[in-house]
């Protein structure tokens, strides 16, 4: 009987500590706990690969270019995040006949889009889409163009977000909705690779929520030389009011980054909102948001090397990323476009 009295009296102890567990867990900021994952450590052991020698400035359709895709195939299969197209198959193939329907020099070979999803625990048939391009300039009178900045920063942040999300789904804190982690080909050639995922979409436009496109950003431009803690937003309000309202909050909750609109202006001469892979879903009224750092001396030269990155920075506006991604996934309701498309 005092066995008996003794186990139920031990059973009762541990349920209470396990409740206390529970309280605990559910008291705790999930989008916090999960961002904080994202790391400049991590952001810079991948980007010292995905910006070497080795994969020769990946452009598009060329041997370096297709070592890059491998490289992202296997970190999604590495953490478990699976493709939506099938169980081994992570790249949506961009045929050369639609990458040369302008006239090239030197015509353009296939290439491939790299998809990984996580699938929504509530709401899984609206998708929210992550962007950034794979591709660079290649080589260029024997010169390797790497790219780390265009767009490795981009693309590593992109891996680390997954890698976020992915662990919340591990722990049974998965988004709401589901989530598209798009590496799209051929941006430096003309938006080719979102645009083919756009005319060929995995998941039906209409289902999808929201494009956040990430496009250099791991260095500081003159302008903010004195005050790095920046990143340029473009188009977060052009096509929905509460995307750019939950993006400002979020900022102001979790990162507090300078958010600077100078390139969202509709006067800008620089026209970014029409230069990078998030306008190819604007034209079909999807709220965007494109997070950029600006350019600099290095832009699009052969000395963009990670070398140059400011991890930190890079580090905090994945972070941003994450967060702002992490809050469409999981509110109540779908954000809404409330505007016109603005060709």
């Amino acid at each position: 009987m005092k066995k008996i009295l003794f186990l139920a009296g031990a059973l009762a102890i541990y349920a209470c500590g396990a409740n206390k567990d529970t309280a605990k867990d559910s008291n705790v900021d999930q989008a916090a706990k999960y961002a904080s994952t994202i790391t400049a450590k991590e952001l810079g052991t991948h980007l010292f690969t995905y910006a070497s020698d080795e994969f020769e400035g990946r452009n598009t359709g060329e041997p370096g270019q297709k070592k890059a895709v491998e490289y992202l195939k296997n970190f999604y299969v590495s953490q478990g995040i699976p493709s939506p197209i099938s169980s081994d198959d992570y790249f949506q193939e961009v045929p050369a006949d639609f990458l040369n329907k302008r006239k090239r020099q030197v015509p353009l070979k296939d290439s491939e889009n790299v998809v990984a999803f996580i699938k929504g625990s509530e709401k899984p048939d609206e998708i929210i889409v992550i962007s950034a391009h794979l591709d660079h300039e290649g080589i260029k009178d024997g010169e390797i163009y790497n790219g780390a900045d265009d767009d490795g920063s981009g693309t590593v942040a992109l891996l680390e977000i997954a890698q976020a999300f992915q662990m919340a789904v591990k722990a049974g804190k998965g988004p709401k909705r589901s989530i598209l982690f798009l590496h799209v080909t051929g941006e430096e050639k003309g938006l080719l690779g979102s645009q083919y995922y756009t005319d060929n979409p995995i998941f039906p436009l209409a289902n999808t929520v929201c494009n956040l496109n990430i496009d250099m950003v791991g260095r500081i431009d003159d302008r903010h030389k004195a005050d790095p803690n920046y990143v340029y937003l473009i188009g977060s309000d052009k096509l929905s009011t509460e995307l750019h309202t939950l993006s400002e909050e979020i900022n102001n909750k979790y990162t507090k980054i300078n958010l600077d609109y100078k390139y969202n202006d509709e006067n800008d001469p620089n026209r970014f909102y029409y230069r990078s892979d998030h306008y190819n879903f604007a034209k079909h009224n999807i709220p965007i948001i494109f997070y950029f750092n600006g350019t600099h001396a290095d832009y699009h030269r052969p000395t963009d090397t990670p070398d140059k990155i400011n991890y930190e920075l890079l580090e905090n506006r994945a972070r941003l990323v994450f967060h702002t991604a992490w809050e469409v996934a999981n509110k109540e309701t779908r954000i809404i476009a409330d505007k016109a498309v603005k060709k």
